[in-house]
């Protein structure tokens, strides 16, 4: 995806602004105090919730007596939190949370993905997430539609990029067996899911219908981990009515126990291969018309 990544550029200073004011031993409210604000705007600073103003940033260095050669970083990073990003470019989606969640997925080196009903956008085919989208929204506007499934084949590209994420997605066979479209359609979609397992930065593991219930078994997420070693971990959930990203120690200490149990009761990678397959299989014998 091109543009600039603003999710990150916001994240990152963030995390250097609080950083800072820890060092400085100062509060939340005595950094309020200072620039002549509310508690409220230093916490959403420090959280990437607001974005942070040239000003901001001038004037929070001078409190935390900030070296010149930071104080030039920092502000380059605010302009870059500024800058057209993905919405820009892709124009509107209909839903704010997906420009955040593409700069999360373009800037991970790391991606780790439960899906339990549907299978996950980054092996999606066009045909196949149009539909899905289709069922999921009936009443998307079409222009609104097409950007959307634009956006999610774009988003594609990482497979082929010069250094791709580590994908891991744990896919429950569920989703390898719900019709969307019709046959012809879910068997051109698993081929596609089969040629991308192929690819050394893509592991797959299928939880098949045996296992029971595990963890997150009623609550799909995507977990990012980011080059900078001053982020934490970020993960993405969503329901009928909210989106979230969570990353606070002790949400991620959940969803990364989650990770590792999941991992020992879904199939291994070769056996996975081989149910998906058989799922094509399936879907053949069956006939197109049936």
């Amino acid at each position: 995806m091109a543009g600039s990544n603003q999710t990150l550029r916001r994240r990152q200073l963030a995390s250097r602004l609080r950083a800072l004011r820890h060092a400085s031993n100062l509060t939340v409210e005595q950094v309020a105090q200072q620039l002549l604000c509310s508690p409220a705007k230093i916490s959403r600073l420090e959280t990437g919730q607001r974005g942070a103003s040239l000003r901001d940033v001038r004037d929070l260095c001078r409190i935390y007596d900030v070296p010149e050669e930071t104080v030039t970083h920092l502000m380059n990073l605010a302009r870059e939190s500024r800058q057209p990003g993905v919405k820009h470019e892709l124009g509107d989606l209909g839903n704010d949370n997906l420009y955040m969640y593409m700069d999360l997925e373009a800037a991970a080196f790391s991606i780790t993905e439960l899906q339990i009903t549907f299978l996950p956008a980054l092996f999606q085919t066009e045909e196949y997430a149009r539909t899905l989208i289709e069922g999921l929204l009936p009443g998307i506007r079409s222009d609104v539609l097409d950007r959307r499934v634009e956006a999610r084949i774009k988003r594609q590209q990482l497979h082929t990029q010069k250094e791709p994420p580590r994908y891991w997605t744990f896919i429950d066979e569920a989703a390898l067996r719900r019709l969307v479209g019709d046959r012809a359609l879910m068997i051109a979609q698993l081929e596609r899911v089969l040629d991308l397992a192929r690819l050394p930065h893509v592991t797959i593991q299928v939880i098949p219908f045996t296992q029971g219930p595990y963890m997150c078994a009623d609550s799909p997420f995507v977990m990012f981990e980011i080059k900078d070693p001053t982020l934490s971990k970020v993960v993405y959930r969503e329901s009928p009515d909210r989106a979230e990203y969570l990353e606070k120690p002790a949400e991620i200490e959940i969803f990364q126990e989650a990770v590792d149990s999941i991992r020992a009761v879904a199939m291994p990678p070769k056996e996975s291969i081989k149910r998906i397959a058989r799922a094509i299989s399936d879907f053949s014998e069956i006939g197109p018309q049936e």
